[in-house]
């Protein structure tokens, strides 16, 4: 860019050239400054003047739309358990329910046991036990006791008590002394012993000779007369050796 300058002005030309330039870049900025020295001068001589009175608030505007949810915060520990508190009072009792409808009566129950402690041997029922004896002297009477469990009504008679043998006759004393017929009364056996009502039947199943065992010697205890009282009998028998006997015995009310 200098060459052509040079060629044709030479060095000295050049650089008034150069100086001429920088002359007239000073006067241009000394010019600009002073231009602004004066506005900044006239803007500080301007007087403000008094402010007037402040105007009345303005309404408030209206709410604006409600902004989202924030997320929820952690959830906090759990806190300590409370003592217990006091007991309440009771409350007052409620009252009394209606008293429930009675129930319908039971069907009445079978007809109970007739042998019942301190009763009586009913009408045409059948009681049955055993006996037996050992003697071991000659020429001695026999008493063996008949205890009937359950009492009869009344006592029975001389023609109401029976010996049957070990042949399933009965003994019976007759003009010609001891007899043996056939009882009407007493159908049972020594193992089976049976009466018909208003008897009793007993029965021997061994009896050793020689003795003699008859119906006329079963006595009441109370009078020692033929029959029974309404506790038992006695069998009497008169024995005339060392012998024994056994057997069963049954008694139906009349």
């Amino acid at each position: 860019m200098l060459s052509p300058l040079r060629n044709r002005f030479g060095i000295p030309g050049v650089i008034s050239v150069i100086a001429l330039v920088f002359a007239m870049l000073g006067g241009a900025y000394a010019a600009n400054d002073s231009s602004s020295g004066d506005s900044k001068a006239s803007a500080s001589a301007v007087k403000k003047g008094p402010r007037g009175p402040r105007g009345p608030k303005g309404p408030a505007g209206p709410a604006g739309p409600q902004g989202p949810a924030g997320p929820a915060g952690p959830a906090g520990a759990k806190g300590d358990t409370g003592a217990q508190g006091p007991e309440g009072k009771q409350g007052p009792q409620g009252p009394q329910g209606a008293a429930g409808a009675a129930g319908a009566t039971g069907a009445q129950g079978p007809k109970g046991d007739p042998w019942t402690a301190g009763g009586t041997l009913p009408s045409e029922q059948t009681e049955t036990g055993v006996w037996s004896y050992i003697a071991i002297e000659a020429a001695t009477f026999q008493h063996l006791p008949i205890s009937f469990p359950i009492p009869l009504a009344a006592p029975l008679g001389e023609s109401e008590v029976h010996f049957i043998n070990p042949a399933g006759q009965e003994v019976v004393l007759g003009e010609e002394g001891l007899e043996e017929v056939t009882s009407a009364t007493c159908l049972g056996t020594a193992a089976t012993p049976s009466a018909e009502p208003g008897n009793l039947c007993v029965y021997a199943a061994t009896l050793t000779a020689p003795a003699v065992m008859y119906s006329g010697k079963i006595v009441a205890p109370s009078s020692s007369l033929p029959g029974t009282d309404t506790a038992g009998a006695v069998l009497m028998g008169f024995l005339t050796g060392s012998t024994e006997g056994r057997g069963t015995w049954a008694v139906t009310s009349p």
